[in-house]
């Protein structure tokens, strides 16, 4: 292996640590050895990836954040999708499932938690990772909308609707729990049908069936 993806290798080692002991201690009750411990490294490698304890926050954040939205770069083309409400379920289980992640819950938790400390890193969560869902599924709706298949006036209000309708319920059982874990993936398809089949009335196919 090359030093450089062993350097590669050992910093994802580190990143990976440190999530899991900032999401179960906070930042403030996180110290670097507690993160040199659970990644196995020694103090000195930490420190050639990163300066310190607020700079390995910072990445771990901004990392989870630009992988949100990872899982809508290849949504359908509008016009080929034939049944769309079938494909709205499809695309809100997706969704769900994807925001909901326990992973993506801890972090929620704890950039909310540090946003007084870290104002520009709850910044840059929000705009590089959900903001950007919400834009991508916004391009969505205008195309479902431009294609004649869904009836939407503002596509970036219905992309907040959707998502609304989506994680109201799952994700405030999550941040008021205290446990990512708390919502069972069959109660996410639940939520995820409910939450379709309101949107769809909201927003109806041009030829509803």
């Amino acid at each position: 292996m090359a030093a450089s993806d062993q350097a590669g290798g050992k910093r994802q080692v580190i990143l990976d640590a440190a999530t899991a002991v900032f999401s179960e201690n906070g930042f403030v009750g996180t110290n670097l050895d507690q993160v040199v411990s659970a990644a196995a490294v020694s103090k000195q490698t930490l420190y050639k990836h990163f300066t310190d304890k607020a700079s390995l926050f910072r990445e771990i954040v901004l990392e989870i954040g630009n992988q949100v939205d990872t899982p809508f770069l290849d949504l359908p083309e509008p016009g080929a999708i034939e049944d769309v409400e079938d494909w709205i379920e499809t695309l809100a289980l997706r969704f769900i499932r994807v925001v909901m992640d326990p992973q993506v819950q801890r972090i929620r938790r704890l950039v909310i938690a540090e946003a007084p400390r870290f104002p520009d890193v709850a910044t840059a969560y929000w705009e590089g990772g959900f903001h950007r869902v919400l834009t991508t599924l916004a391009e969505h709706f205008r195309g479902l909308a431009e294609a004649g298949k869904l009836q939407v006036p503002d596509p970036m209000t219905a992309a907040q609707h959707f998502a609304g309708l989506l994680l109201w319920i799952p994700s405030n059982r999550t941040m008021f729990s205290g446990r990512p874990d708390v919502v069972t993936d069959g109660e996410l398809e639940n939520y995820a049908h409910a939450g379709a089949t309101a949107f769809l009335r909201a927003y109806p196919p041009r030829n509803p069936h």
